[in-house]
């Protein structure tokens, strides 16, 4: 990805080095959690009117730690969330953490350029998240939460959280390597806070009181899809930038292929067993942000009409 020397994002908050995740437990472990149809036309990307979405956590969470990534989805009370950024004597000061910072600012403006545009041409004003870096752990609006929770959207504060370890993992023990499968990561996570803006986070937390856990697994594999097809639109509107290179998309690709439900599963367990999927299966999340990528078009997410 053609990212250096471009403009960095202003919403982003370093807090690492500054510890946290000590106070509430795991933000999956809270109750009242949550577990994503269309429209078209308002310009070349497409309407937001129709946008349905929730948020949900990446599905490597679920293979990390056993646990039901839905639960995140809680938006109620919590811990208090640090309140002010690390000073530059704490945060880690190496090149490469130097470099990553960076990169993240860079994709999150590109990001903030693309949902400006497309909730401008519905004549709405598109409130950007911040974007959180930790280190080990860190305090949220949906709990608490370490490392190994891996990137996530707390609907709670409106905030993007990241330990920039995960990025290691994602290439050693995931097997996704490359600046935009990085960038992917964060385009997914942003595209839970489109969802979350767009009113249907207390549409599915009032529809999940009601529903099994297995019909709420269901609905949250179609909440991830649609996120993942929102990070598609987002790598289209990249291309039309100039900012991809060669094998950028394909890099993409096999992120959404190696965090798919059934190979982490098979990877952990040996085995998947479909009806616990709360994310969606390679082939599913590869051929959603694919469909973004082609289209260009928020309005084409529609992952509720019909089959996955």
């Amino acid at each position: 990805m053609k990212w250096r020397g471009r403009q960095q994002s202003s919403n982003i908050e370093d807090r690492r080095g500054q510890g946290g995740g000590g106070l509430g437990g795991s933000p999956f472990g809270r109750s009242g959690g949550f577990r994503l149809p269309t429209g078209g036309g308002g310009g070349s990307r497409g309407g937001i009117g129709s946008i349905i979405g929730i948020v949900v956590v990446l599905g490597i969470i679920w293979a990390l730690t056993g646990t039901n990534p839905i639960d995140i989805l809680t938006n109620g009370g919590g811990t208090t969330t640090s309140s002010t950024a690390n000073s530059s004597s704490q945060v880690p000061t190496s090149g490469e953490e130097a470099e990553l910072r960076d990169f993240v600012g860079v994709v999150v403006k590109e990001t903030e350029d693309l949902w400006t545009e497309v909730f401008a041409q519905q004549n709405e004003t598109y409130p950007a998240p911040k974007v959180v870096l930790f280190s080990g752990g860190v305090d949220t609006a949906c709990g608490a939460a370490d490392s190994s929770t891996g990137p996530f959207y707390c609907p709670g504060d409106e905030q993007v959280y990241i330990d920039l370890s995960f990025y290691d993992q994602l290439r050693e023990q995931f097997g996704a390597p490359g600046d935009f499968a990085q960038a992917y990561v964060l385009a997914h996570e942003i595209g839970h806070h489109v969802q979350n803006i767009t009113g249907v986070l207390p549409e599915f937390n009032q529809r999940r009181a009601s529903m099994s856990t297995e019909e709420a697994n269901a609905y949250s594999v179609r909440v991830e899809l649609q996120a993942d097809c929102y990070a598609g639109v987002w790598a289209n509107s990249a291309g039309q930038e100039d900012l991809l290179d060669n094998g950028d998309i394909e890099e993409a690709l096999n992120a959404a292929e190696q965090i798919g439900d059934d190979t982490l599963q098979k990877r952990m367990q040996g085995f998947a067993v479909p009806k616990t999927f709360n994310h969606g299966t390679s082939a599913q999340r590869k051929d959603w942000f694919e469909r973004g990528y082609t289209s260009g078009n928020p309005g084409d997410c529609d992952t509720f009409s019909g089959n996955v």
